[in-house]
This record gives C-alpha cells, sequence and structure tokens, in this order.
C-alpha cells in the first residue's frame, strides 16, 4: 500500500492526507479539527485569510493529541507581502494558533502585478526557516512562470505548491515543473467540491467513471478521488464539518486503484478552473487587511 506519509525536499515529513478549513465558519472550526485528530489525521491546513486560525489552534488544544504529533500548516496572504511585512504575517498567525513553530508556512497566491513583494515575501520565509520559526516553506497557485521567476531570485526551493487538482482540472504542466523540482504537489478541492459551485457544470461527486471505480472497490467517489491522487504522489487537504464525512476521507489506506482505472480518471481532465486566474490575482481587487492576533 502507498505510505500515509510523504517526505518533503527538506526531509521534514508531512502526513499524505490532511484536513482543510477552507470556508469553514470559525464556530465550526474548533469541532471539526477535533473530529479529525481523534479520526487519526495529523494535518491542518488552514490560512490568514481564511478568518479561523485561532479556532484551529483551540481545536488542536481540545484535541488531546500532543502538538508534536501535529502539522499545521498556514498561509500568508497577499496584502502582507513584503519581506518586513510578512515576518510580521508569521508572528500574526502563530499567536493565533497559539504556536511557537509553524510546521509549513507558505504564499497563498503569487502576485503577478508586485512581483518584488512576492519575492520580498519568500524571502523572509526563508528567514523564518533558517531562524527555526517554520519547518517548512512554500507556495500556493504558483504557476510554471511563477515557480520559474520565484526560483531564479532565491535560494530556497519551495518544499511544496499547493494548487487545484481534481479529476476535471489537473495542471499536469504545473505539476511536471513541481516534481522536475522536488516540490510537492499539494491539492485543495482534491475530490472537486468547487465543482458543486457551478451551476451548469458536471460535479466530480456524480461524474460516472469515478461512481463505477468506486463500486468496483466497495468505495465512494470521494475516496477513490483521493486515493488516486494519493497514489499519484499528490498530498491531499479534502475539507468538511461532518465527521462522518471527516472520517470517511481519511479511510483510504486500505485498498489501491489499479492501473486501468487510474488511466480512467486521468482521462477526466477538462481543463477548466474552478477557482481565480492566478494572473487576475491583484492587491487591488483581492487585498483585504489580515487582522492582529
Amino acid at each position: 500500500m502507498t505510505a500515509s506519509t510523504i517526505t518533503l525536499n527538506n526531509d521534514v515529513v508531512i502526513p499524505a492526507i490532511g484536513l482543510g478549513v477552507f470556508q469553514t465558519p470559525p464556530e465550526e472550526t474548533v469541532a471539526a479539527v477535533v473530529a479529525a485528530l481523534q479520526t487519526g489525521y495529523r494535518h491542518i491546513d488552514t490560512a490568514a485569510a481564511y478568518g479561523n486560525e485561532r479556532e484551529v489552534g483551540q481545536g488542536i488544544r481540545e484535541s488531546g493529541v500532543p502538538r508534536d504529533e501535529i502539522f499545521i500548516e498556514t498561509k500568508v496572504w497577499i496584502s502582507d507581502y513584503g519581506y518586513d511585512e510578512t515576518l510580521h504575517a508569521f508572528e500574526k498567525s502563530a499567536a493565533k494558533l497559539g504556536v511557537d513553530q509553524i510546521d509549513l508556512l507558505i504564499l497563498h497566491q503569487a502576485l503577478p502585478s508586485a512581483f518584488d513583494k512576492t519575492v520580498g515575501a519568500y524571502k523572509a520565509l526563508e528567514k523564518l526557516l533558517a531562524d527555526g520559526k517554520v519547518r517548512a516553506i512554500g507556495v500556493s497557485n504558483f504557476m510554471v512562470e511563477h515557480l520559474t521567476d520565484l526560483l531564479a531570485q532565491t535560494d530556497i526551493v519551495p518544499a511544496v505548491n499547493q494548487i487545484e487538482v481534481h479529476p476535471y482540472f489537473q495542471q499536469p504542466e504545473v505539476q511536471a515543473f513541481d516534481r522536475e523540482h522536488g516540490i510537492l504537489t499539494q491539492a485543495w478541492s482534491p475530490i472537486g467540491g468547487i465543482t458543486s459551485y457551478r451551476e451548469s457544470a458536471k460535479r466530480s461527486f456524480d461524474e460516472p467513471v469515478i461512481l463505477a471505480i468506486g463500486e468496483k472497490y466497495g468505495k465512494s467517489a470521494a475516496q477513490v478521488m483521493l486515493r488516486w491522487h494519493i497514489q499519484n504522489g499528490i498530498q491531499v487537504i479534502p475539507k468538511s464539518t461532518k465527521p462522518e464525512r471527516i472520517g470517511e476521507n481519511f479511510d483510504v489506506f486500505d485498498f489501491e486503484v489499479m492501473a486501468d482505472d487510474i488511466a480512467q480518471i486521468d482521462a477526466l481532465d477538462t481543463g477548466e478552473r474552478g477557482g481565480p486566474e492566478p494572473e487576475d490575482i491583484t492587491l487591488e481587487t483581492f487585498g483585504r487587511p489580515i487582522p492582529e492576533a
């Protein structure tokens, strides 16, 4: 069976599956985190822009699971890009989470219209890594051109690039670049939850190919999709607030999807992005202040 952990390019170990809390209301976050950790999850993915870091920290403390067994990931929002601003963003996030050290700190988006700020922010991450404030650093929603520019101007290769990946949108070029440079591709919306928000588009949960594969293995569509990612070497962060769904999403290490079924899922790629176009991210349209701790 595929291992339940992945070793990053700096030898830090990350669980293959974590709980995402994007769009999880603060009042529901504590219970979701507790449920996940008591189920067996050991990775929680949040972000400054989600507005629930404080509740993630509370959930971790209430879970009874020792802090040193939990991998905490959070993200710096574009409003806090720039060297000094990002150093302060770490302090804000660490205080809200109630921790001294963050396991993985990443930049939430590339900022193409002010890439100098993006580079300054990443250099701050390098400083935080050197000082032991974080254990690993990375990026999110960076395309090949953004990664190429970043690598040319900084010293440390990102450990992770968190991007939208699910059967209907696979971003093979970005995945290939990540693999070539030893960057772990981390999938947000790994079971295609974002496809549910469109009125006319297909939903990955209803995809006949995936449902048929699930029936073959006695697994749900979500479990098949998560297993597909993991067998392809992608780390996944499905999100849910329902304990039964949180448990179902974690129950993916007792079966393997055969190569011909993997190929069927690979063939579902439509190339249609669900999230915003990375090139459209600007401070004018997406900037918003991140509150102090």
